[in-house]
């Protein structure tokens, strides 16, 4: 029973909050489409302008990101695939889910220390993480390693949220799950898109004058 609770648990962080906070971030990322160097500085300073943002993202996002990826990797220490035996659709996303998982949670750490952990340490302003982004993806490298990881991020989410629909009984007939699954797939298509055209709008020039720009006024300053 205590494993059970711990899943459900683990399953509906993974939704609630970590799925908003994963649509909010690719909304964030969206702004710099829409509105180029400055909407997306616009859409930084906003969500940090919040009453309480520590608190919203300790709670929201931090705690909950700890857990459910902490104990999503021993799920997957845990798991044991079957494909050899049984290729079928459900074994390759039980696979997938978790492979993806992995390399979401690890790449996660590794992004929110390029940008998030500079910011709490000084070494880079709030203004300039736009420039931050542009010094990564113009790197061919640290591209294709984002490219790898925000589709598997997007996969994990996706199939997450169909996984989460079943095994809290919200879709429970086989023809709820394929209405789901088309659903779920649509959205992945729609995430993955949004997300990486954000990427590499980041290799716009201008966000690295952005970055510039805001450097010299601190310093300045």
């Amino acid at each position: 029973m205590r494993g059970f609770y711990s899943r459900k648990i683990h399953s509906l962080l993974g939704v609630i909050p970590l799925g908003f906070f994963f649509i909010e971030h690719m909304m964030t990322n969206f702004a710099a489409v829409e509105g180029g160097a400055s909407g997306f500085t616009d859409s930084v300073l906003w969500l940090n302008s919040l009453p309480l943002v520590f608190f919203l993202e300790l709670f929201g996002i931090w705690l909950p990101l700890l857990y459910h990826g902490v104990y999503g990797l021993y799920i997957a220490y845990q798991s044991k695939p079957n494909l050899s035996r049984f290729n079928l659709e459900r074994n390759w996303r039980y696979t997938l889910q978790r492979i993806s998982g992995v390399i979401t949670f690890v790449f996660i750490v590794w992004h929110m220390f390029e940008t998030r952990f500079q910011v709490a340490v000084g070494n880079v302003e709030h203004e300039e993480l736009g420039g931050v982004m542009h010094e990564i993806v113009t790197q061919p490298l640290m591209l294709a390693i984002y490219v790898i990881a925000i589709i598997a991020a997007c996969f994990h989410f996706s199939n997450g949220l169909w996984s989460f629909l079943i095994s809290w009984g919200i879709t429970v007939g086989p023809r709820s799950q394929r209405v789901s699954s088309i659903l779920c797939l649509g959205l992945f298509v729609i995430v993955t898109f949004m997300f990486l055209i954000s990427l590499f709008t980041f290799r716009d020039s201008e966000f690295q004058t952005a970055a510039s720009a805001a450097q010299h006024l601190r310093t300045l300053l």
